[in-house]
């Protein structure tokens, strides 16, 4: 077993070299620069534990928005941004991995420090789909029917090409709804069911690729078996329907928020007491921790 000490402070080190390279001149103020060194740590900490590279200076933007992604699960909003700061600040001014105008893309929070709730009902997400052309029309409906995020989009494959990972499955996952079973790659990596149905898996066959093709989408390459939109900018064409048709927009996530949401009253509904449904949507969402889920039913 590793010596977690020493893991530690090798992560501490290479967090402080960075910062040596940035204090005084890139960064004058000494908390940013604290907070920076924490946040870089944590970086280099989660990079040896995944295995990834052997020192946050081999760190890539591909590898960082997998780090902040899996982060946004744990942390809120303020502490996720500053995070992705300073590895931005590394990326420019120390390794080179960014030039001096480009920026990382903002990764939310799945952790909302904010009681308004970001779902949309059924007819909202029906008007903000028949908005959008063709494939991103699709990809909402999908997104809100299996509770996608807007990368899992692109990863949408059968079973038999991109096989399910080992997870624990209660009995009353799915109950109440039918549909044709695919996969998606998830948040680290997970590759989880997910339930399509029937009426929508059918406009999704006849998008069918005759071979996956490879797309890259904020510095992340994905297979993709289908020609359905995803990622950035499918965000993007969401939240600027969601504005033209209702006149706001809870961002591409709040769909997310509607899937867990109405999963929940349809479960307690049948039966489920709410631990069982909070677990039972959990599993669906491909969520960690139920407690996650948590953050969804506001």
């Amino acid at each position: 077993m590793p010596d977690l000490r020493i893991s530690k402070r090798s992560a501490a080190s290479q967090a402080a070299s960075v910062m040596k390279s940035l204090q005084g001149g890139v960064i004058k103020s000494v908390g940013t620069v604290r907070n920076y060194e924490q946040g870089l740590t944590r970086v280099a900490q989660w990079l040896t534990d995944t295995r990834s590279v052997n020192h946050i200076k081999h760190l890539t933007p591909a590898l960082a928005y997998q780090y902040l992604e899996q982060r946004g699960q744990a942390v809120g909003q303020k502490t996720l941004d500053m995070e992705r700061q300073a590895i931005q600040s590394m990326f420019v001014n120390v390794t080179g991995q960014l030039a001096k105008d480009e920026t990382l893309t903002v990764i939310k929070s799945e952790q909302q420090q904010t009681l308004k709730s970001r779902a949309y009902t059924p007819i909202q997400a029906n008007m903000i789909a028949n908005a959008q052309i063709q494939h991103n029309g699709l990809a909402t409906a999908l997104a809100y029917a299996a509770g996608l995020r807007a990368h899992e989009l692109f990863t949408l494959a059968p079973q038999a090409d991109q096989p399910a990972d080992q997870r624990p499955a209660l009995a009353t996952k799915w109950q109440g709804r039918e549909g044709q079973i695919y996969t998606v790659a998830g948040k680290g990596g997970l590759v989880r069911e997910v339930l399509i149905p029937d009426e929508l898996a059918e406009r999704l066959e006849a998008t069918r690729r005759p071979e996956p093709i490879t797309v890259t989408d904020r510095g992340v390459h994905y297979i993709q078996h289908y020609h359905v939109a995803g990622g950035k900018n499918w965000s993007n064409s969401f939240s600027a329907a969601a504005k033209r048709i209702l006149n706001w927009s809870a961002g591409a996530h709040g769909l997310r928020h509607s899937y867990a949401q109405e999963r929940m009253n349809e479960l307690q509904s049948q039966g489920l007491n709410r631990d069982l449904a909070l677990e039972t949507v959990s599993q669906e969402m491909g969520h960690f921790r139920p407690e996650i889920t948590e953050t969804y039913l506001r």
